[in-house]
C-alpha cells in the first residue's frame, strides 16, 4: 500500500513539471495585444459586408444632385460646362466626316459629344429636366 501512494505522489509531481509556461505565455501575449485566442490560435473574427458599403454611399451626394449644383452656375461659362466634365469626364468619339450625330439618351453619353458648346448644351438639357417619376 505504501508503494501505491509513492508511485502516485512520483506521478503526480512528474505531470507537475511536465507542464510547460508556454500555454500562460501564449495567452499573456494575447491578452496584451487585445487580441482574443482559441487555444494557441488566434480567434478568426469576420465582419459584415455591407458594412463599408453603407459608409461610402452616405458621404456623396447623388449624380442628379451634383448636376443640380451646376445648374447654380452662371450658365453658357467655362465653369458650368467644367463642373458638368467633373462628374462626367469627357471622352469625344471620333466621328466620320460629314456624319450626323446621334441624340444623346442619357447625360452620361454627352461627355461624348467633342465641342464644348454642344457639349454643355446638351448637359443643361438633362440637367433642367425634372428627375423621371419612379413607375409604380
Amino acid at each position: 500500500m505504501r508503494t501505491i501512494m509513492v508511485l502516485a505522489a512520483l506521478l503526480v509531481s512528474s505531470a507537475a513539471f511536465a507542464q510547460s509556461n508556454a500555454p500562460a505565455a501564449s495567452n499573456a501575449t494575447a491578452a496584451t495585444n487585445g487580441t482574443p485566442m482559441v487555444g494557441d490560435q488566434p480567434l478568426v473574427q469576420i465582419k459584415p459586408k455591407g458594412h463599408k458599403a453603407a459608409k461610402n454611399t452616405a458621404a456623396k451626394p447623388s449624380v442628379a444632385d451634383q448636376m443640380k449644383a451646376c445648374l447654380e452656375i452662371e450658365d453658357a461659362t467655362k465653369e458650368r460646362l467644367e463642373c458638368f466634365d467633373a462628374i462626367y469626364p469627357p471622352k469625344p468619339k471620333a466621328t466620320k466626316a460629314g456624319a450626323k450625330a446621334k441624340p444623346a439618351k442619357a447625360a452620361a453619353d454627352c461627355r461624348l459629344l467633342k465641342e464644348e458648346d454642344e457639349r454643355l448644351a446638351c448637359y443643361n438639357g438633362f440637367a433642367d429636366k425634372p428627375a423621371a417619376k419612379p413607375k409604380t
